[in-house]
């Protein structure tokens, strides 16, 4: 076995060279027996060194496969506060629209600077928790939509899955044009097109381990979970109209919860 001090001076020797610069994001990390030849160490050592770095954050890939140095994620920070935000934008003009929504104001990072960012949208009887949570009758329609976005090459992917009820989106046959993605003003001003305004958001937030594909997929290391996010938004006549899941890596996020309370007086 790979002795404890041995393995863990050369994962920060590596590390060390990692932060230092001496391997850029995305490129491919030696291989166990390149680095074992390198630092002179059995390839046990070398091994566990590369896991130690990937539970760190600073490696990606799967055992056996290729390890490349990990694309930093981005940092995030979803506040509630973020709806009102995005409900105030929905009267603007669309070319003001347009100039950037709430993800782009959690991340930092413009439409334009992202490396692929595009959606698929779909009908398909609503899974039975989404039926539920929409108040639809079991197998009922919706149009999903799936929004992937990736902030550069080799990073992980931000993902988002959204339903509404299709009796609703079909008073808006431009709802189903992938080509007007992203929509300008986001959900709630598509809601809007079809006549709904909302006038309540309720998160749902539970967290799990993440399954192979999310990992894989969102390049989330090893023993990090995942805050999984139901956004339920509701009419103003108390009717759901819209669910959305979004798993968000532990890593990368920050939730912030704001309750303005009522003076007494």
């Amino acid at each position: 076995m790979a002795s404890t001090s041995k393995y863990m001076e050369l994962a920060d020797v590596l590390a060390a060279a990692i932060r230092g610069g001496e391997y850029t994001p995305d490129q491919r990390f030696p291989t166990v027996i390149e680095l074992a030849k390198a630092h002179s160490v059995a390839p046990n050592t070398a091994s566990r060194a590369v896991q130690v770095l990937k539970e760190r954050g600073l490696l990606s890939g799967k055992a056996g496969g290729t390890t490349r140095v990990r694309v930093p994620p981005i940092h995030q920070v979803r506040s509630n506060l973020r709806y009102q935000t995005e409900k105030d934008r929905v009267l603007l003009p669309e070319e003001e629209r347009a100039m950037a929504g709430v993800a782009e104001l959690d991340s930092g990072v413009p439409l334009a600077s992202m490396f692929e960012n595009h959606a698929q949208l779909d009908v398909i009887p609503a899974p039975a928790d989404v039926a539920e949570a929409l108040g639809l009758e079991p197998g009922a329609l919706v149009l999903r939509r799936i929004g992937t976005r990736r902030h550069k090459q080799g990073a992980g992917v931000g993902r988002s899955v959204s339903y509404m009820p299709h009796d609703l989106a079909r008073q808006n046959p431009a709802l189903f044009d992938v080509d007007r993605e992203p929509w300008p003003g986001g959900a709630l001003h598509q809601l809007h097109t079809v006549g709904v305004e909302v006038e309540r958001i309720e998160d749902v937030v539970t967290s799990s381990m993440p399954t192979q594909h999310e990992r894989d997929e969102q390049d989330i290391p090893p023993g990090v979970p995942v805050i999984r996010v139901r956004k339920i938004s509701y009419s103003t006549t108390g009717q759901a109209v819209e669910v959305t899941d979004i798993p968000l890596p532990a890593d990368r996020v920050e939730l912030r919860y704001v309750t303005p309370l009522r003076r007494w007086s």
